[in-house]
């Protein structure tokens, strides 16, 4: 048995988890979404305020959620990176102390492997763990990546295409705000996009016909954006309809998606192996029009799409980050000196922490 305490305060979600194995027992997530609103962003210094104020109440609900106590854990797990730096720092060092108080080892997890192996998490119900056949491709869409990697197995990733500028999720935020739907802003944009028309503006492709260039770019399509907002505006005494914000949205989120998927299918063009799964993972794995588009693209090229059973997984949490550790436990990949942990704020897929080299 494998029981693991995670922590995870990479953004501005202070959460907590236990799962045993890949089954999640509890996740307790804390979002600070409302107070950033006001921003229109997040403030990494009330990000960072929030997690220290919040920490230690969710370690405490997930461990009673579970029903266990600090002494049945045989791991303490913790996002090390990609993070917001000063957020991350207060998740590693509660890891640490709780890893060195209850003389627990310590498992430095990378958060965008989590969000690529949060499709394997399992309930506490019975379900059966989704198998997979490797070599897979991974897809993280989420606030600040979009990278697509080939799983050669578990722990071992070469990428395949990754974010540019704009990562997807971030871009669907900017464009909700210059409708003036708030922040965040991408559930409300999906929402508003289900009664509009896709044509309806003529925006542009990202990169079309650059998609073996191996990026996901939203820079440019973002400006489009805003400069047909502006000019709708115009003609509208400053404000818009409803009937015109559902079309810009579903216009936008249309091509976002179209180009996600051209540059997807791009890659599974351009390798020679036999392909047969896509885990998906991230805030933007909730949102059902690009579901239902990679989908359609999985029938295409007989690729089985593999998403997480609840959209609690799909954002931000501890959980998936207890099922990379998991993982990382089968290796032997504890830490062996837990002083060396630290944050590494734009740590990559493929790269390993510093310290592990």
């Amino acid at each position: 048995m494998m029981k693991i305490l995670a922590i995870d305060t990479a953004c501005d979600e202070t959460s907590a988890a236990v799962t045993d194995k890949t089954t999640i027992l509890s996740n307790i997530i804390w979002s600070q979404a409302s107070l950033h609103a006001k921003w229109g962003g997040i403030l990494p210094s009330l990000a960072q305020r929030e997690h220290i104020k919040r920490i230690d109440w969710v370690i405490k609900r997930a461990l009673q959620k579970a029903k266990k106590q600090i002494q049945d854990i045989d791991a303490i797990a913790v996002t090390a990176g990609p993070c917001l730096a000063i957020a991350g720092q207060v998740g590693i060092e509660k890891a640490k102390e709780l890893s060195s108080k209850y003389h627990k080892p310590l498992i430095a997890v990378n958060h965008l492997e989590g969000h690529i192996l949060s499709s394997l998490a399992t309930p506490k119900t019975n379900r059966v763990a989704a198998e997979i056949s490797f070599p897979a491709l991974g897809l993280v869409a989420s606030g600040g990546h979009t990278d697509l990697a080939l799983i050669e197995k578990i722990g071992t990733y070469k990428l395949l295409a990754k974010t540019s500028d704009d990562a997807l999720g971030e871009a669907l935020d900017k464009a909700a705000r210059m409708l003036g739907l708030g922040y965040p802003g991408g559930a409300v944009l999906e929402k508003m996009a289900q009664g509009g028309k896709a044509n309806s503006h003529p925006l542009p492709l990202p990169m079309s016909g650059r998609e073996k260039e191996g990026f996901f770019s939203y820079s440019g399509l973002k400006t489009a954006m805003w400069k047909i907002v502006e000019a709708e505006k115009n003609k509208n005494q400053g404000s818009l309809s409803k009937t015109q914000i559902q079309n810009l949205a579903c216009s936008f989120q249309n091509k976002a998606f179209e180009h996600l998927v051209k540059v997807v299918s791009n890659a599974i063009n351009h390798q020679p192996l036999d392909l047969k799964d896509l885990l998906f993972g991230g805030g933007v794995s909730n949102n059902i029009e690009i579901r239902k588009r990679l989908r359609q693209m999985g029938k295409k090229y007989h690729l089985k799409i593999h998403l997480p059973y609840t959209k609690r997984l799909c954002g931000d949490n501890a959980a998936m980050i207890g099922v990379a550790a998991y993982f990382k436990a089968k290796r032997g990949e504890f830490e062996k000196n837990i002083n060396q942990v630290e944050r590494v704020p734009r740590l990559s897929l493929e790269e390993n922490f510093p310290w592990a080299n």
